[in-house]
């Protein structure tokens, strides 16, 4: 890895002009450093934002043939890096490396290859009576991507951005850029025009206040935490920009009485611990009936116990570490709440896993017989920790399940597929998983509430993009 002391503006790798300090990258596996960015501030963003504007003008005119070139030409060296993204991944955030592999660098691929395939196909002209209503780019982007799932999130903000002939200033994670640097070498390699993609290191404060702020860009797509989330909107508000956002989650999980329990709450169980937890649309709460929820509770044990924690490199690891000291301290202080505010500790609980003595390993962890208002009913966790809630009714199961300031993702579960399928109307959530079915990157990824606005991935992702323009004066047809 070459370029972790530079920023990628206007098609090449330049140093900081602004620099305002450095953020040491540490695997969370060993707790050693293995790599140190720059952060950077204004006036690197004023050099990106310039750079993207100029190109605006030129990318935005190119023809869908041109930018479905493009796209494959990205696509193609994403292939060819895919073993140093996951690896990347992997060091970062400490995906095993199986999953990094599988899921987390698939992510990115998977959401360039349906993003070149909506391209290619899709009618940003449509005749309405005597107008033509046109789609067109929304212009200079500022992306701010996590830590949980860069590529997931990179894949999903720059691909619609390149297909709609918008151009872009990428923030990656300060906690986890790596795989940035490795995707901004991919967009170097694949021959993306020089300002069409920019990549600046740096924190919230020093970079993402200052692409929120500037009257240049035109939209900003964000994903994080609530509270990170609220900031951009309200730095974004004085130049009315457009706010993309995918916040938080607390998502309910609702076991119905006529479902296979064992099969459910062993799903279940497991989907809460993947990725150690760290996903904002984790089904972290298990809404199982009242006269079940004992039997639920040893199922939910039998898998946290059978969860192998360990090195990601290591055979048969399951799960990794979370991906630093602060979250690996939030998670601890938000077990010792669920056990103080008498939640009944079923696996797992505070400190390391057995035999783990360094990284920042988190046991797997199950709690019975929560209330939901208990905190870690209310807070999300991020962590691997399940919180099973009985409940009497199918009524009160939903009840319980939209008593949230969250509504990003839900999951239900029953013999009955339509009746599964009615119960997933009542859930104020952008998303519900029936029957254990997994998400679908043609389809719309966000959430209600507090879970943020706006849509990413598949057709309503890439219309996030675009700016709707009526010509009138078109004869009617």
């Amino acid at each position: 890895m070459t370029n972790t002391a530079q920023f990628y503006i206007d098609g090449g790798w330049v140093d900081p002009i602004t620099q305002s300090g450095t953020a040491e990258v540490v695997n969370p596996a060993n707790e050693e450093v293995f790599a140190t960015i720059p952060l950077g501030g204004r006036g690197d963003v004023e050099s990106a934002v310039a750079a993207a504007r100029r190109a605006f003008s030129s990318f935005s005119r190119t023809s869908r043939a041109e930018r479905v070139e493009l796209l494959e030409s990205v696509i193609a060296v994403y292939r060819k890096r895919y073993d140093d993204m996951a690896s990347a991944i992997s060091d970062e955030m400490g995906a095993p490396l199986p999953f990094a592999t599988a899921a987390q660098a698939g992510a990115g691929l998977g959401h360039l290859t349906t993003v070149l395939e909506i391209l290619k196909t899709y009618a940003f002209d449509e005749r309405v009576g005597t107008t033509t209503i046109t789609r067109e780019p929304i212009g200079v982007c500022g992306l701010i991507t996590p830590w949980n799932w860069p590529m997931n999130q990179i894949g999903c903000k720059v691909g619609p951005a390149l297909a709609t002939g918008c151009t872009m200033v990428l923030k990656p994670s300060e906690v986890a850029p790596i795989s940035a640097i490795v995707f901004t070498e991919i967009m170097h390699e694949a021959g993306v025009p020089a300002g069409v993609y920019n990549m600046v290191h740096g924190d919230g404060p020093g970079v993402g206040q200052a692409l929120s702020t500037h009257p240049d860009i035109d939209m900003m797509s964000f994903t994080g935490s609530t509270r990170a989330g609220i900031a951009v909107a309200k730095a974004a508000a004085d130049t009315v920009k457009r706010v993309s956002q995918e916040l938080g989650g607390k998502s309910p999980n609702i076991i119905l009485p006529d479902a296979d329990l064992e099969k459910a709450v062993r799903h279940g169980a497991a989907q809460c611990f993947s990725n150690s937890g760290q996903s904002c649309n984790a089904p972290t709460r298990m809404l199982v009936p009242a006269e079940r929820h004992d039997e639920a509770a040893e199922i939910a044990r039998a898998v946290a116990d059978a969860t192998v924690v360990g090195d990601p490199r290591g055979e048969g690891t399951k799960i990794g570490p979370v991906v630093s000291q602060a979250q690996y301290d939030k998670i601890q202080a938000l077990i010792e709440k669920g056990m103080e505010e008498g939640a009944r500790l079923v696996a797992g609980g505070p400190g390391r896993p057995q035999g783990l003595n360094r990284g920042y390993y988190v046991r797997p962890t199950v709690f019975a017989d929560v209330r939901n208002d208990m905190t870690i009913a209310r807070e999300e966790i991020f962590g691997p920790v399940l919180s099973i809630l009985p409940y009497t009714n199918e009524a009160e199961a939903i009840e319980i399940a939209n008593d949230t300031v969250y509504g990003l993702s839900s999951y239900v579960t029953s013999s009955d597929v339509e009746h599964a399928r009615e119960v997933a109307r009542q859930i104020r959530a952008g998303m519900v998983h029936i029957n254990g079915a997994s998400g679908d990157f043609a389809g719309a990824f966000g959430g209600y509430k507090q879970s943020g606005n706006g849509r990413e991935w598949g057709r309503h992702g890439f219309e996030d993009f675009l700016e709707v323009k009526s010509m009138f004066g078109y004869n009617a047809a």
